[in-house]
């Protein structure tokens, strides 16, 4: 094998991701700075966008034959619940928010899109595709909070540090890692099909970019 396959999709998509990396609302949030109205419009936005995200880690392990391979993206959809869902009820709290109060909450135009595009792609396409479709998502995370780690360090608020650092532990990098080996593992097999992947891993890291830009923004339906 000559270069894994993560990687290519990675370097190939770098112009997309140093925009997700250098957001102001992510800038923003690990300096401290960020308003905490933009980071409660968030929270309720990406607590529904998780929940969706389960779902799609649930029809890509339906469409896998082999038991392993099945078990693999359960037991990483189980660690995710596990490390983010749970990190999020923590924060509701300390919002003053509940689960009743987020799950009756609108998503916004954008957030619609990207959750429709991922459970298009995860029901309509094969394992892998939905598999490169959810990977920026979990990937952009790792890499934005490595690359921001000296501002968390000197950040003032407390909500935000407890957030971030989640993203900074060994548990999630060991689910951004075991998300790239189902996939890498195969590198070979998906190289005849890399530019429609790359297709699906660009468009999904695009909606990366534009959840961020949403939140910040604090985007509403006009009707």
């Amino acid at each position: 094998m000559s270069s894994r396959i993560t990687e290519l999709l990675r370097s190939q998509s770098d112009d997309v991701w140093r925009k997700i990396i250098n957001h102001p609302f992510v800038t923003e949030l690990f300096s401290g700075s960020l308003p905490l109205d933009k980071f409660r419009f968030y929270i309720i936005q990406d607590y529904n966008y998780l929940i969706t995200l389960t779902r799609c880690q649930a029809l890509i392990a339906s469409k896998f034959e082999n038991p392993a391979a099945m078990r693999k993206v359960l037991e990483l959809a189980l660690a995710d619940v596990t490390t983010e869902l749970e990190n999020y009820n923590k924060l509701l709290n300390y919002l003053g928010l509940s689960i009743d109060d987020v799950i009756k909450v609108r998503p916004s135009p954008t957030n619609v899109a990207y959750m429709n595009f991922l459970l298009t792609t995860c029901a309509l396409g094969s394992p892998y595709e939905g598999l490169v479709a959810i990977l920026p998502c979990y990937w952009t995370y790792l890499e934005i909070a490595r690359h921001h780690a000296d501002k968390l360090s000197r950040n003032p608020i407390k909500v935000y540090r407890d957030w971030a650092s989640v993203y900074l532990t060994p548990e999630y990098a060991g689910i951004v890692d075991g998300l790239r080996s189902i996939i890498d593992e195969v590198s070979d097999y998906l190289m005849r099909d890399f530019n429609k992947l790359l297709s699906i891993f660009r468009q999904a890291s695009m909606y990366e970019y534009l959840f961020w830009d949403m939140a910040y923004r604090q985007e509403q339906w006009v009707f």
